[in-house]
């Protein structure tokens, strides 16, 4: 068994992760659970909202680069 080196792992990249763990996949994995309930409106609100928050990081992201 080996250790897996992590010194490698920006700043940029560990945020990257930390917001995909905790609100776009929370969102996205909700919707479908509330389209499975045939809770449509809801379902689609909250899948549209993850999609959301992943464009405005995006977004967000590429001035951070420039």
């Amino acid at each position: 068994m080996t250790y897996v080196d992590t010194s490698d792992i920006s700043a940029q990249m560990f945020i990257a992760v930390l917001l995909l763990l905790l609100i776009i996949a929370p969102l996205v994995s909700l919707g479908v659970l509330r389209l499975f309930q045939s809770r449509k409106k809801s379902g689609f609100m909250l899948i549209s909202s993850g999609i959301a928050v992943y464009a405005v990081f995006q977004v967000v992201m590429s001035f951070t680069q420039a």
